[in-house]
């Protein structure tokens, strides 16, 4: 199942590893994305900090940590090809995966449900 926040970052928690995104909402409002800046591996966050960057040809955009872990893999596809965020923002486009996490973080984030609720208030 996957979680929401208020920035568009999504988190999927697989066993003891999440894996962090974008939603598809935030890759459409970023329109043709040009370049991702990714984080490194074994970098400690804690939610709310920024875990890299994403620039379209519309804007650029931060990317901050829906849940907090240390960066167990990054997804090197996004390198040469940052399209596939446009593409498949929440399967193939992930950012990256952290581990050391704390699921009761997602408590305090939206299901799939109320996040489409809070688009349609965000008039979407």
């Amino acid at each position: 199942m996957k979680y929401y926040s208020e920035d568009h970052e999504w988190v999927e928690i697989n066993g003891e590893e999440a894996v962090v995104g974008i939603s598809e909402y935030a890759a459409n409002e970023l329109g043709d994305i040009t370049y991702v800046e990714l984080p490194e591996e074994d970098d400690d966050f804690i939610i709310g900090d920024k875990l890299g960057e994403v620039e379209s040809v519309k804007a650029s955009s931060d990317i901050y940590s829906p849940i907090s872990g240390t960066v167990s893999a990054v997804n090197d596809s996004l390198i040469d090809d940052p399209g596939l965020i446009n593409e498949s923002p929440e399967d193939k486009g992930w950012i990256c995966r952290l581990v050391n996490i704390d699921t009761t973080e997602v408590n305090d984030m939206m299901n799939e449900d109320a996040y489409f609720k809070y688009l349609k208030k965000l008039g979407s």
